[in-house]
């Protein structure tokens, strides 16, 4: 496997992955309003492609253990978000066409990935089957980030 071929060179460079420079795209409308830019995180290119390596071999081993649930739609190829809207819609269209009595709590998650402790996360991933190697790498990545926000000409000092 390509990870673990590489992964006993690359653990090596993870601290100057960990910088990053955070910027804000304007998404339209008024640009005198905050909530009218998104913020995005400036790393390394060899970051980002390990990154996606790492991401490809999470999948590969969860989806051959068939580890992740069948209606987790996030962050999967081949299903989307727009997927799972048209799935409860559908559902929910049979339950009405069956007579059938429908309840329904919808819960917003935006940021909970900010709020999951990280010996939890690792403590699952690496009981989930994956290389210990990779979950070093992981727990590596999540400790000790740095990032500056840079606007218009000026940015921070980089802070953990």
């Amino acid at each position: 496997m390509f990870v673990q071929k590489i992964f006993g060179i690359l653990v090596f460079f993870v601290g100057d992955w960990k910088r990053a420079t955070v910027i804000t795209i304007h998404k339209g409308g008024n640009r005198s309003l905050v909530t009218n830019y998104r913020p995005v995180s400036l790393t390394s290119f060899v970051y980002k492609q390990m990154e996606h390596v790492i991401a490809s071999y999470l999948r590969q081993v969860w989806d051959k253990i068939d580890w992740l649930y069948e209606g987790q739609h996030g962050f999967r190829p081949g299903y989307s978000c727009e997927i799972q809207v048209i799935t409860v819609c559908q559902d929910t269209a049979d339950s009405l066409d069956n007579g059938d009595k429908i309840e329904a709590i919808i819960v917003d998650f935006s940021k909970a990935f900010d709020l999951v402790p990280h010996c939890r996360l690792l403590t699952k991933i690496a009981n989930s089957g994956v290389d210990s190697r990779v979950v070093v790498w992981i727990r590596e990545f999540l400790l000790g980030r740095k990032q500056r926000v840079r606007v218009g000409g000026g940015a921070t000092v980089c802070r953990s």
